[in-house]
């Protein structure tokens, strides 16, 4: 986020100082995390709204993850004018519910005509054409379908 507030020519004599302090402490470390955060707050409350949207959350480490959710929340707390966009699998749910009280779910899931299509196209790829039969591919298909349209 930091590298996209400063490629838009958004540098401050901030984060020169932040860069510098972190590069000359031993082995040129680099900033942490407190320091990103405390830097990207200081970029965002200059400026008059602010989207961050984070992908596919659920691919990042629990820890990671509780980090990143954290540091949004401080970046929101000092910036009412940002907004957060997250994706992310429903088993993280409860993940974010810990860290943002306000806040706007939309649930998505796929068509089961898109499902069966997908299924279908990796199931044309397999290079063992031999490894099963039609029976076998159909049951692979409504067992998937089945259990997506439990959620």
């Amino acid at each position: 986020m930091l590298k996209q507030l400063a490629g838009r020519g958004g540098v401050t004599e901030h984060m020169r100082k932040a860069f510098r302090k972190a590069k000359r402490e031993f082995g040129g470390r680099g900033l942490l995390l407190p320091d990103m955060v405390d830097i990207l707050k200081k970029a965002i409350t200059s400026l008059p709204r602010v989207f961050i949207c984070v992908d596919a959350l659920d691919e990042s480490t629990p820890k990671h993850r509780r980090e990143l959710l954290e540091s949004m929340r401080e970046i929101l707390r000092v910036s009412p004018n940002t907004r957060v966009f997250l994706t992310g699998r429903p088993h993280i749910d409860h993940e974010i519910l810990k860290c943002f009280v306000k806040l706007v779910r939309i649930l998505i899931s796929p068509a089961d005509a898109d499902i069966k299509s997908y299924l279908e196209m990796r199931l044309d790829r397999d290079t063992d054409s031999n490894a099963m039969d039609s029976e076998l591919r159909g049951d692979i298909v409504n067992i998937v379908r089945e259990k997506i349209s439990e959620r």
